[in-house]
């Protein structure tokens, strides 16, 4: 796959997958450094000519949001004043999307605080994948294409050979998403009860409605910060009756804690993608990456020629499709 006019850019935060990227689709990174000053300002300057190009940001909002959030303004920015033709923000994991409503009283709409910053920054479309809510994608004016990692997890699932599979959700809100794995791993589903009583990260699990008992359960997700939740549940199934414990989510935005945790508890394995730049999981030997970078060097590449990025949404092109885990 070649494109002469694409120009891809990566934030700090984006450097490894926007190099998978380019990888994938046979084509130069481009130049261009971020630096920190010592009191905390974030300068970026763009290293060769975009005048008329279509540029692609690559950068996630991860491990440290504010940091990599204000510096795809700075980029959008510079981007837009060196005379680009369009730029196109990449962000595999958008963390503030979990800001997506008002639901207490006297707090911030985070998620739409954000899209609203990187259009006036001058950004004219987003690409992301697995926001934390489908409505967020109409914070945004400009056009939003959202990715999916199921389909790649799945393929990625059913190398592993799996057997005796129950496809859990660990609340009623990620229940629909879980239909979607069950389905297309031809595996039943269950259903975590739980409740959370603050912003500390921790849930309490009530219940599990389903049948676990002799199955190997598979904990489904879009993110995991403290990893409360998942060990929690898990608990919960090895109560239950599970013979075996292994998770798949979306995005692994786990603290260094969380990956302590994750080590000690009935969790077999933890399958999840590189969406996020995070140096804690190399402390586990219990995570397990497949790589999306080939996905949305896919999705980029119909963006470019004007095809339809929605085929991308079910199925894969096989080159597409992990082979091992990294």
């Amino acid at each position: 796959m070649t494109h002469n006019e694409i120009k891809i850019f990566a934030g700090s935060s984006g450097q490894t997958f926007a190099r998978k990227m380019c990888r994938y689709m046979g084509v130069e990174l481009g130049y261009s450094e971020a630096l920190t000053f010592s009191d905390g300002n974030t300068f970026v300057r763009i290293g060769e000519t975009v005048r008329d190009k279509d540029v692609y940001l690559v950068q996630s909002i991860g491990v440290k949001p504010n940091d990599e959030f204000v510096e795809i303004l700075f980029w959008v920015d510079a981007f837009k004043r060196a005379s680009a033709n369009s730029v196109t923000v990449i962000m595999p994991y958008f963390s503030y999307a979990k800001g997506d409503k008002k639901d207490e009283p006297r707090v911030s709409i985070r998620a739409r605080v954000c899209a609203e910053s990187i259009e006036l920054a001058g950004a004219d479309r987003v690409v992301a994948m697995d926001l934390h809510s489908h409505q967020i994608q109409g914070f945004f004016k400009k056009p939003v294409d959202h990715l999916f990692a199921l389909p790649v997890l799945c393929e990625a699932v059913k190398q592993m050979k799996l057997t005796d599979l129950v496809v859990v959700s660990p609340d009623a809100g990620f229940a629909k998403q879980a239909r979607k794995f069950a389905n297309n791993l031809n595996a039943s589903i269950a259903l975590g009860d739980k409740t959370r009583h603050n912003h500390k990260e921790e849930a309490e699990m009530m219940e599990i409605i389903g049948d676990v008992q002799g199955k190997t359960a598979l904990i489904v997700d879009d993110f995991s910060l403290s990893g409360g939740t998942l060990i929690e549940l898990a608990k919960w199934l090895k109560i239950k009756g599970a013979t075996r414990i292994v998770a798949c989510l979306s995005h692994l935005a786990f603290t260094e804690a969380a990956v302590r945790k994750l080590e000690e508890s009935p969790i077999e394995f933890v399958i999840g993608t590189d969406s996020v730049d995070n140096p804690n999981l190399v402390h586990s030997s219990k995570i397990r990456l497949v790589s999306v970078a080939p996905l949305f060097g896919e999705a980029i590449g119909r963006i470019h020629r004007s095809e339809s990025v929605s085929p991308l949404f079910e199925k894969v092109p096989l080159d597409v499709i992990p082979t091992c885990f990294e």
